[in-house]
């Protein structure tokens, strides 16, 4: 199996923990960002396959990350995915509009994440 460059952007040590363990369990390996510009430095580093963005992050949020990526030619193809726990009543919209390619809420659903995942690694 050919290997898929998932890059995880989570500040909650557990959650990281949680997702790598779920990505390892499906095949999948993973890089690890735990703020948004080391985030956006492995952007430019790897060519990856997906990114599951956590939207509340120290220093710049997901959300600003999320836009820097989407204006930026070398990154605005990449399918982002939000992972937060912002389950307020609009906001899958509200992330899918600025651009996520899916919404995620936490606490995850391991068969929804499952599925989601594996929907852009196809």
């Amino acid at each position: 199996m050919p290997v898929k460059n998932i890059l995880v952007v989570e500040d909650n040590p557990l959650i990281m923990e949680l997702v790598r363990t779920l990505l390892l369990s499906f095949g999948y390996e993973s890089l690890e960002a735990y703020d948004g510009i080391t985030a956006l430095r492995l952007c430019k580093k790897y060519k990856l396959n997906l990114i599951l963005l956590d939207i509340q992050l120290p220093g710049i949020d997901g959300a600003e990350v999320l836009k820097i990526l989407k204006e930026d030619p070398g990154t605005e193809e990449i399918p982002v995915v939000a992972l937060t726990a912002h389950a307020m009543r609009g906001d899958e919209e509200k992330f899918l509009k600025a651009g996520c390619s899916a919404y995620i809420s936490k606490p995850i659903d391991i068969q929804r994440f499952k599925s989601v995942v594996e929907k852009f690694i196809a």
